[in-house]
């Protein structure tokens, strides 16, 4: 009896669902191919050590989409539909720190100011696109999704109207140590940010009670309102945290390549940080949340990224087969579905006792 009641627990838990979704991935490359997992140790173009291999890759770029992951989350449990402008906001972010740091030269050969000026103006640039998409959600009462596909049309137009549509390229090598490696440090510099992001988030959520009110008002609005709580505030606040979220994955993406190209950059980023949060086992119509689940939902969803890779799949194929993905996961977590699967967990538990 106590055997199934942990295997009982463990299958309901919300973090199941995620490393599951593991479990099945690294089997799967194992039996496909074990070189999958090999890590080696090389040098990049400034002869600095660094580790490669396809777990550093996910290990990489999963982090700037855990980053993502943490914001998108908080917007889902409060509003309860989700914000499609990431990755054009991503743009306009970018856009903003390249020409802080460029001025007036889009090629200079030397930073116009200092990287921390940049990225807080790119702070600020990303949280008034989400302060703009909290209005429209909490006050105005409109879809999340409608309300954010206004800057998911507009948004690249207007990364590309700050540098006058051109395309400024940073060459100081230390600029490029936030989306690379740091010299003497052969893990990808993303990994620690989005580490510092989660420690950050998990001491708000402990010593605030950011956590609980964003779940009371994705529960029931009007009983969070009765209960002294601002619902239209909440919901804002949660996009604004959502746009710091997108500044510092801002930073990485134009660090990576020192500039920023405005159609091409983040495309299709929302849909991975979306299926990040429901691959955590939230649900996509707000409520409680599991913040841990999201983040390690973020490197699953690198994780098939990357295989889809391996097994080269076209890149424009990629987002069909997450499609797919999204659509177990919304059936799976529907209330009509999960009543049947209880029901007929019920009915399985007399046979397995008299069997016993």
């Amino acid at each position: 009896m106590k055997k199934e009641n942990v295997f009982s627990r463990l299958i309901h838990n919300q973090i199941f669902i995620p490393i599951a979704a593991l479990l099945i991935l690294t089997l799967f490359n194992l039996i496909a191919d074990p070189s999958f997992f090999k890590i080696s140790m090389g040098y990049n173009s400034t002869g600095d050590p660094v580790l490669s291999g396809y777990l550093i890759t996910i290990l990489d770029y999963g982090s700037e989409l855990a980053i993502l992951a943490i914001g998108m989350t908080l917007v889902t449990a409060a509003s309860g539909g989700q914000d499609i402008s990431v990755g054009a906001t991503i743009a306009v972010a970018g856009s903003a720190m390249l020409r802080v740091l460029c001025g007036t030269n889009s090629r200079p050969d030397e930073l116009q100011a200092p990287i921390i000026v940049a990225f807080l103006v790119g702070c600020l640039a990303a949280m008034l696109c989400g302060a703009f998409n909290g209005v429209l959600v909490a006050y105005f009462k409109i879809q999340p999704m409608i309300a954010t596909l206004i800057l998911f049309t507009a948004g690249r137009s207007i990364a590309a109207w700050i540098n006058n549509n051109e395309l400024p390229v940073i060459n100081d090598v230390g600029f490029t140590y936030f989306g690379g490696f740091i010299p003497g440090i052969p893990i990808p510099t993303p990994f620690f940010i989005a580490v510092i992001c989660m420690i950050i988030i998990a001491l708000v959520l402990k010593f605030t009670t950011l956590g609980l009110y964003t779940q009371s008002v994705g529960i029931n609005e009007s009983s969070s309102r009765l209960n002294g709580l601002n619902p239209a505030f909440i919901k804002f606040l949660t996009f604004v945290i959502l746009g710091v979220c997108v500044a510092v994955a801002a930073l990485i993406k134009v660090s990576r390549i020192s500039s920023i190209n405005y159609s091409v950059i983040a495309k299709d980023i929302e849909m991975d940080a979306i299926l990040a949060v429901a691959l955590g086992g939230n649900s996509l119509s707000g409520g409680k949340f599991n913040m841990a689940a999201s983040i390690l939902g973020a490197y699953v969803i690198q994780f098939l990224t990357t295989t889809l890779y391996k097994l080269n799949v076209q890149s424009d194929a990629l987002s069909a087969y997450k499609a797919v993905v999204v659509i177990i996961l919304v059936v799976l977590s529907a209330p009509s579905v999960r009543e049947k699967l209880s029901s007929l967990g019920k009915k399985l538990k007399p046979q397995s006792k008299e069997v016993a």
